[in-house]
């Protein structure tokens, strides 16, 4: 005899580790309504442009991560937090000078507003602005972040946000690197990426993340595949001789020399690290 019962009317929470799973006599969207994972870890990006957000984050890996919990994403619109009746959220630099700051009512508003619900302490939840002055954004960096329980993101615009409330809210400043960006918005996806990679489950293999760039303070040694001939090129034979060691060896030493040659400034800095 078959079982009838309305599923509408069994249990309606059930879960599975820590994945809640709601039923639904609807067939379940991905791209409508991404699965809720607790205390996933979160991403919170104050921007004037929440329409850019989830961008190149919700394809590939981390699109999928976004998909199925294994991180979340808020984009929180600054605009409503403006100020009179055209929701203005910048004015002129004091002092003078060409643009327009964002202004620290504004952005306080924004930043008590998003900050419901996370914990004080920094090393749990850094705030971050993406400003080009900012501490260069490395792959420790990123490590670092990703450890924590999440990140708040704030993206500039114009000429940059009034000082006082980036000290207020003793933000982190990162920058990207030498060059200067219309908004944060491009930075922070950029920030978001290196970072939600490194989070469990997002790539499948933990294994990826330990020879790529920069994790040992090195950059990667050059990558081969199929077919073994091409334009008369040949893959380095040790590559396929099967000998591990030597592979590993062979690997670690073009890592060196690429890195001695393309980037002399992580040569000495493995060489003379700084003191604790």
């Amino acid at each position: 005899m078959s079982d009838t019962r309305d599923p509408a009317s069994s249990d309606p929470s059930r879960s599975h580790g820590r994945l809640s799973i709601r039923a639904s006599l609807k067939p379940r969207d991905l791209l409508e309504e991404p699965r809720i994972v607790k205390g996933a870890w979160t991403a919170k990006v104050i921007t004037l442009f929440p329409e850019a957000f989830p961008g190149t984050l919700g394809l590939s890996l981390t699109g999928k991560a976004l998909d199925f919990g294994l991180w979340r994403l808020e984009a929180v619109d600054l605009r409503p937090f403006g100020i009179g009746k055209h929701l203005n959220v910048d004015d002129t630099p004091a002092g003078g000078g060409a643009g327009m700051v964002l202004r620290a009512d504004v952005v306080d508003a924004a930043l008590r507003h998003t900050a419901e619900g996370t914990p004080p302490d920094r090393a749990r939840w850094p705030v971050v602005y993406l400003s080009p002055r900012g501490k260069p954004f490395t792959q420790a960096t990123a490590h670092r972040l990703a450890a924590a329980d999440g990140v708040t993101l704030l993206c500039g615009r114009f000429e940059g946000v009034d000082q006082r409330v980036l000290d207020h809210h003793r933000i982190e400043e990162i920058s990207l690197g030498d060059f200067v960006l219309t908004g944060g918005e491009i930075a922070a996806q950029a920030l978001l990426d290196a970072t939600v990679r490194l989070l469990p489950g997002v790539l499948g293999n933990a294994a990826s993340t330990v020879e790529e760039s920069f994790s040992d303070g090195l950059l990667e040694h050059p990558q081969y595949t199929r077919p073994a001939v091409w334009e008369g090129l040949e893959i380095p034979a040790v590559l396929q001789s099967g000998n591990h060691a030597e592979i590993a060896k062979w690997r670690r030493a073009q890592a060196e020399a690429l890195t001695q040659a393309r980037r002399p400034d992580l040569w000495d800095a493995k060489k003379d690290p700084a003191p604790d």
